[in-house]
């Protein structure tokens, strides 16, 4: 008897181990914009990801520690082997000048369910000289 439950939990252990589940691996998690004007406040940068899962990878939500930074991305499901984007707009416009950093949350169905994107940059004064 205590064999069999045994080889049962064995049994469930590797039925559940070999799941098929969707991987998301971006191309870089990190992305500087370097030094730009309050004229030319907005700027955008775009995260490249590939699933490399088993099954298709549907993003949930992408969430900016900030209003001034809105990412978009397609809630389309991304299959096996295919690449996906998510774009990052960061607004300047009426924020102080100088050096910022903002997170940004992926939320997914992959087997890593979190994954953090950061940006950064150092805006200036119109006024100063670059």
């Amino acid at each position: 008897r205590l064999f069999f439950a045994f080889v049962m939990l064995v049994c469930f252990a590797v039925a559940f181990a070999s799941e098929p589940v969707a991987e998301i691996v971006f191309d870089k998690t990190t992305h500087d914009f370097g030094t730009f004007s309050d004229k030319d406040a907005v700027v955008s940068c775009v995260f490249s990801f590939k699933n490399t899962g088993d099954v298709p990878l549907v993003i949930n939500q992408a969430l900016a520690s900030c209003g001034c930074t809105v990412p978009s991305y397609t809630s389309e499901p991304i299959l096996p082997g295919k690449k996906g984007d998510i774009k990052i707009t960061y607004n300047g416009k009426g924020r102080y000048p100088g050096h910022f950093k903002k997170i940004i949350t992926v939320t997914s169905n992959a087997k890593t369910r979190i994954v953090r994107l950061y940006i950064e940059g150092n805006m200036t004064s119109g006024e100063e000289k670059q």
